[in-house]
């Protein structure tokens, strides 16, 4: 049962309910539009993990992509793993089922990783702007500054903060009363959805949580944004033409990457969401959680010789062991 009954005021005999578990409608259609979206959400998730793995193994195993650059790369794959894995498993189980349930503290668990990765996949962003701002602005310097010991520090304060800075907001807003119904018509626990189903008032809860999304969002971005100014007049400057179209082709899959997911997240989390249907919000959601995995790993091999170089050579490496 998804409720149990509790009378909290006998005094006028008014009553309210305990939600011990959400249904999520998730996508609308009939049985074959059900089996068609299931077939393509796991296409899409073996193919993210596919890609993605290739690219940590490309990184941990090619010599020459063992540079900042890569290691970044390398750890944003491996972030990026995590982040599709918080959503499209409960979503592939969710298309199957009949009753569409994810219990109370399922749902409140994939509240907090999804936004969580989130958070530090902007922060990774913003340090691989970073990196290739020191490495094209500074190059004589570069070295000295992204030594391996201040990459992994860096690495490390994304994944901290994080994760550190939504569970107290969460877990108030686990605490609200929901009442007379539990149904989220989302294919996944999130902040609005939520908080529409809530009995009571949060607004200190809201502000907080919504200040943090947006502070990480807005910081990020406007740092992204600077360190790519000045990233771009720097390689304005740069005499030779190969010079510069080097520059823009390690820079190009990044920007590619950032416009992609901050343009949806903004749409989703920055902009007033009332006046957009609901089936445009799941869409969105889509594009930033499960489609932008998806992506990062054709866009960054496409564009770049070396990583392209060292999947060729993987793929030789796994032919030869799997032939002997």
């Amino acid at each position: 049962m998804p409720f149990s009954f509790i009378d909290f005021r006998p005094m006028n005999r008014s009553a309210t309910y305990v939600v011990t578990e959400f249904v999520l409608l998730g996508f609308p259609g009939c049985w074959e539009i059900q089996i068609f979206l299931f077939s393509l959400f796991l296409a899409i998730y073996i193919l993210t993990l596919l890609g993605n793995g290739a690219i940590i193994c490309a990184v941990r195993w090619d010599p020459r992509l063992h540079t900042p650059m890569y290691f970044l790369l390398g750890n944003f794959a491996f972030l990026e793993i995590w982040y599709v894995s918080s959503t499209v498993p409960n979503m592939l189980t969710n298309i199957l089922s009949k009753t569409k349930a994810i219990s109370f503290s399922g749902c409140f668990l994939q509240f907090y990783f999804f936004f969580s990765l989130g958070t530090t996949e902007c922060l990774f962003l913003a340090i691989m702007a970073y990196d290739r701002y020191l490495a094209i602005c500074y190059p004589l310097h570069y070295p000295t500054i992204m030594t391996g010991k201040f990459c992994a520090m860096l690495v490390s304060l994304c994944w901290l903060i994080g994760f550190l800075g939504y569970p107290i907001p969460i877990f108030f807003i686990s605490q609200l009363p929901f009442c007379a119904s539990n149904v989220i018509d989302h294919f996944l626990c999130d902040m609005d959805p939520l908080m529409a189903l809530s009995c009571a008032p949060a607004p200190i809860t809201e502000f907080i949580f919504y200040t943090l999304a947006s502070l990480v969002l807005f910081l990020t971005v406007l740092y992204i944004l600077r360190s790519y100014t000045l990233l771009l007049r720097a390689v304005f400057q740069v005499p030779s033409a190969a010079g510069r179209k080097k520059a823009f082709s390690t820079c190009g899959s990044h920007l590619a990457v950032v416009s992609l997911f901050y343009g949806t997240v903004m749409v989703m989390y920055v902009s007033p969401t009332y006046g957009i249907p609901t089936l445009m919000q799941k869409i969105l959601t889509l594009v930033y959680s499960i489609m932008t995995p998806l992506f990062n790993p054709l866009i960054y091999s496409l564009r770049n010789k070396d990583m392209k170089l060292a999947l060729r050579n993987l793929l030789f490496s796994m032919r030869i062991s799997h032939n002997s």
